[in-house]
């Protein structure tokens, strides 16, 4: 038994010892270590390739999943938006909306929303504030920011932060009604001294499109001035009023009404433009981790058929070389 063994182990190394360098030989066949990298990176290749379609395909179900849950908080806020429209409608054919008054004090309330994930709708109230903040200031006029939302807040106090009178956050935290916002309104009537109130949000207009709108609500004193000067706020003259209260009080408890209207419609449209918006972007994300999906599927297999190839080439090499 030993002399076959050693007449096989003879065999093994005969062409070995016929070649030029038969010690360099012997020492590629017993070192394959260090010499059969080729094979390990090709195995790590695949084994990553693995890894990244693990995680697109993580992602692509996260996106769908939040598309459905912006598709039913959509649902639940659009009919709420729209019914709202009726309450401020009413003041702006009493009092009308004139953006373009002069006065000195001017307060851009800009609304925006908590959490990111939707869009540009951030960056288009943001925009919109910083040109009207832009043509309200001037040596004998003020113009402040109220922000309401984490995103608005974080542009804002960038290169703004001296400007901004008010930051109010968490709107969305609890149910949106008008309690709620008639609240955040007394509190921005409390704290901020205006002329003009000019908020700054989103209106919904479908799922995959919203309209930046300003809407201005003037001070009690503008509203009287203006009425004196004639126009359309003229128009209150012809009004009688009831009750014992002077027209001071009536336009005080106007105005007052008229901000909480305006703002709980602002809200709910910025809140449906917001949901709409992320329902948009997560639909594109889907679709995008789909697309990359198939690439990294094709990429998969090529390099795993390219591996296969190559060790069947080795193999029949190999044979050959034996049979040689």
């Amino acid at each position: 038994m030993a002399m076959a063994a050693l007449r096989r182990e003879g065999r093994r190394f005969a062409p070995l010892v016929s070649s030029p360098n038969p010690i360099n030989a012997i020492r590629s066949t017993l070192a394959p270590a260090e010499e059969q990298v080729g094979l390990g990176v090709r195995s790590i290749s695949t084994q990553v390739v693995r890894n990244r379609m693990k995680s697109v395909r993580n992602i692509q179900k996260i996106t769908k999943a939040m598309k459905m849950v912006a598709a039913s908080k959509l649902r639940a806020i659009q009919v709420r938006a729209e019914n709202s429209r009726g309450l401020w409608q009413p003041f702006t054919a009493l009092l009308g909306d004139t953006p373009s008054v002069n006065v000195k004090k001017n307060v851009i309330v800009t609304i925006s929303s908590d959490k990111g994930l939707c869009g540009g709708i951030n960056s288009t109230s943001v925009k919109i504030s910083r040109a009207l903040h832009k043509i309200n200031s001037g040596p004998d006029t003020e113009c402040k920011y109220v922000i309401l939302g984490e995103k608005g807040k974080a542009q804002l106090i960038r290169d703004s932060k001296k400007d901004i009178e008010l930051i109010l956050t968490e709107l969305q935290k609890n149910f949106l009604n008008y309690t709620q916002v008639s609240v955040l309104a007394d509190v921005i009537l409390k704290n901020v001294e205006f002329d003009a109130l000019r908020i700054v949000f989103n209106k919904f207009q479908s799922v995959v499109s919203f309209l930046p709108t300003t809407a201005t609500v003037l001070s009690p004193e503008i509203v009287e001035r203006e009425s004196e000067a004639g126009g359309k706020i003229g128009d209150l003259d012809s009004y009688e009023i009831e009750g014992g209260e002077t027209k001071s009080e009536v336009l005080q408890n106007l105005a007052e009404f008229q901000f909480s209207c305006v703002m709980f419609n602002a809200v709910l449209e910025n809140a449906c433009s917001e949901q709409g918006a992320r329902m948009s972007a997560m639909d594109s994300s889907s679709r995008n981790a789909g697309d990359m999906l198939d690439r990294l599927t094709l990429t998969y297999n090529r390099t795993r058929q390219a591996s296969i190839t190559t060790e069947l080439i080795e193999i029949i090499s190999g044979a050959s070389a034996l049979e040689g």
